[in-house]
């Protein structure tokens, strides 16, 4: 029954506090853009599967001057319950503007009508989705050459996983990674927030909800778990190959546990693998009171965008 309860609560602190600060602006436009047709056409609900949620918006910068363009993929927020690409129409205009093709992708969401969703299905809607999106850009006469993955909340959870678990098999190569306050890693000692540390059957009702596999208090103590949550787990998936990240986390975040990215750092450390992460000393999951280090953030993406990604104007 508490498990329950824990799983509960912690999808809905995660809806309630979905919205981050990569889908606001308090820089007075300059992350946003005047969108009309002379910067780029956008595509809306093109499919990549049968599923209600197999959709994505594809956003292609006007022209077709350039042999190969960079695409960056954008993976909503919204708790694992709710969120659509739409929110992130911003920052996918801002970035398109800058001459990348960019995505926004849904994927099927946890609720009553679909109980078994899991992170790990809502990953593989992300992975299935790829080649469908790569496919549509080119025959809009949009060859792609190397791609980037981003997201805010359980947006940047699939991010994280994607770029480490899945780039082997991306339809184009990955090159970075950056999100915001996403869940990084599944160590139960972690995640002080909902006392997970202190309640092995909460633990296992939560990371088995999350992970789409039963998980017992037993797995919990004994350690057995790691591997049933290794799908969803960035930080296990990191090798001296992986590509560089760009992470944002806020110091006070009562939503996303904190300490989940440590472990992913530790493994970026060992690995060498660049990266760069910036912790908002004065919010929470919102990312909301720190706009000095919010601006520091986004122009550390603009320098990853050119060092990675190429040249994009």
């Amino acid at each position: 029954m508490w498990g329950l309860i824990y799983v509960g609560t912690f999808l809905a602190a995660f809806l309630g506090s979905a919205a981050v600060k990569m889908t606001a602006d308090p820089f007075h436009g300059k992350y946003t853009v005047d969108w009309d047709d002379s910067v780029g056409t956008v595509y809306t609900d093109l499919a990549y599967g049968d599923g209600e949620a197999n959709r994505f918006d594809l956003y292609v910068p006007a022209g077709h001057t350039k042999e190969h363009y960079g695409l960056i993929v954008y993976l909503h927020a919204g708790g694992f319950t709710s969120g659509d690409k739409r929110g992130d129409a911003g920052i996918l205009k801002w970035l398109c503007a800058k001459g990348y093709v960019t995505a926004g992708i849904n994927y099927t969401l946890f609720s009553q009508e679909n109980p078994t969703v899991s992170v790990y299905s809502q990953t593989m809607d992300v992975k299935n989705a790829m080649p469908h999106v790569v496919a549509a850009a080119e025959e809009l006469g949009y060859p792609l050459d190397r791609m980037a993955v981003a997201g805010g909340s359980a947006g940047g959870t699939l991010a994280l996983v994607y770029a480490y678990r899945d780039a082997g098999t991306a339809p184009i190569p990955v090159k970075m990674v950056f999100e915001m306050v996403g869940p990084a890693s599944f160590h139960f000692e972690d995640w002080t927030n909902y006392g997970l540390d202190k309640n092995p059957e909460a633990a296992a009702n939560l990371f088995g909800t999350m992970s789409g596999t039963a998980i017992t208090p037993e797995m919990i103590r004994s350690g057995e778990y790691l591997e049933t949550v290794k799908p969803i787990s960035a930080d296990r998936w990191i090798d001296e190959r992986s590509v560089p990240a760009l992470l944002a986390y806020g110091k006070h975040d009562k939503v996303c546990p904190i300490l989940s990215v440590q472990p992913l750092i530790a493994a970026l450390e060992a690995n060498h693998v660049p990266y760069d992460y910036f912790e908002f000393p004065h919010s929470g999951h919102g990312l909301q009171n720190d706009n000095r280090m919010y601006a520091q953030y986004m122009e550390k993406l603009e320098e990853y965008l050119a060092r990675y990604m190429g040249d994009a104007g």
